[in-house]
């Protein structure tokens, strides 16, 4: 038996009131931002059988998911490491709508390894998901809302990083990498090991142009003259990462158009979520904070296992990760103290006093502890016959607390 039975394990913590008050108070900004935004809230099962929870992009987290057997039916399930693919099954199978559908979800989720060193394995996963519509305006709305969400719980000074992984993708089907190749260059790309690439290259059986032009996404970011560079550099690439390109572009201008004083950075060798993402992707940062804070893109056809495949797009963020790049101040919370007597009035008073808001503790018999420990300011006492609001008196601050005075 462990000597201190109240230590967690690593990377699974627990949020104290403060942290709890202030994590509960982002998370009704944003349920309130995206209704208005005209996202469902919907609360998947924390727990499912394991084939569904690891579906389209969940194929990734097998490794981050914890596992186990369900004792009723003998079949594998998953304690959820992400709700991306859980909305999806949701909007697949149950909502089954042919309009397109805005799903927006809160929640902890479990991971059996943290995204970093001495991270969290237990994050506050928050996100929005559209589904039914597969063009560039639909992007733009996530990207869009994306960045009022992080926004409404106080996150300044945002810059955005674009890409599109249907350039990679474009490129290596027409260099006709196979599987092993396509994966040794993704590798050297997420590196950004412009010697290394060259010398792989030069090492496989391609044109001179495909080589280029692999070679040339490397270099690919920066501000906006990126897309014009691209377009040189690309131009004999292939209808589909023309329409990468466009996608980009179209994304962006929408971007520029609703939020111009938002900074947007290209980068067309980003490949987050490459193996599910099928087309934009984009992702928050904050000066001063090591990795992105929000990410998202697009990756249609999740829903195909479960008999469903629609376009889909959307984004999700750590929500204590976001808190903490916050400059919203959590306001203090302070109580009225209320004396422990059984009295009509002053229980009408009390209901009173909460109906508006204000915070009212009452007092237990024999209780230790003085006002202030208790987060109290202010007092209920009796005056002229009725129950009034009343400052704490010096010996009520530094003193105990006395019971019934």
């Amino acid at each position: 038996m462990s000597k201190n039975p109240w230590l967690l394990p690593d990377g699974i913590d627990e949020l104290l009131p403060e942290d709890a008050r202030r994590l509960e108070s982002m998370h009704r900004r944003l349920v309130d931002l995206f209704d208005v935004w005209g996202y469902d809230l919907v609360i998947p099962p924390m727990i499912e059988f394991l084939e569904s929870l690891l579906s389209g992009a969940g194929s990734d987290l097998d490794l981050k998911t914890f596992k186990l057997v369900d004792q009723l039916t003998g079949r594998t399930m998953g304690v959820r490491a992400d709700m991306t693919p859980q909305v999806a099954r949701i909007d697949a199978h149950h909502l089954r709508h042919d309009a397109p559908t805005r799903l927006c979800y809160l929640g902890p989720v479990l991971h059996t390894r943290a995204d970093e060193l001495a991270g969290t394995r237990s994050p506050y996963q928050v996100g929005a998901e559209l589904y039914g519509h597969a063009g560039s305006h639909s992007d733009a709305e996530v990207l869009c809302l994306m960045i009022e969400a992080l926004r409404a719980v106080g996150v300044q000074d945002l810059f955005i990083d674009l890409g599109h992984v249907g350039i990679y993708r474009g490129l290596a089907e027409r260099a006709r990498l196979d599987v092993e190749q396509e994966a040794i260059l993704f590798e050297l790309l997420q590196r950004k090991a412009l010697p290394e690439i060259v010398e792989y290259l030069e090492s496989l059986d391609i044109t001179e142009t495909d080589r280029d032009q692999l070679a040339g996404l490397a270099t690919l970011n920066g501000d906006s003259d990126v897309l014009q560079r691209a377009r040189v550099l690309l131009k004999n690439a292939g209808d589909s990462v023309t329409r990468a390109l466009d996608g980009v572009e179209q994304v962006a201008a929408v971007v520029n158009q609703r939020l111009p004083e938002i900074s947007l950075h290209y980068d067309l060798a980003e490949l987050r979520g490459y193996h599910y993402q099928t087309g934009m992707v984009f992702a928050a940062f904050v000066p001063g904070y090591g990795q992105e804070i929000a990410r998202g893109g697009r990756y249609d056809d999740i829903g195909r296992i479960f008999g469903r495949p629609r376009p889909a797009t959307g984004f999700s963020a750590d929500l204590r990760s976001v808190i903490a790049c916050s400059r919203i101040a959590l306001q203090p919370r302070h109580a009225i103290l209320a004396p422990a007597v059984e009295d009509t009035q002053i229980y009408q008073c009390i209901d009173a006093l909460r109906a508006k808001g204000e915070r009212v503790i009452i007092e237990l018999p024999g209780q230790a502890g003085n006002v202030i420990e208790m987060g109290c300011d202010r007092r209920l006492r009796q005056l002229a016959g009725k129950w009034a609001v009343t400052p704490l008196e010096d010996n009520e601050i530094f003193g105990e607390l006395k019971i019934n005075e």
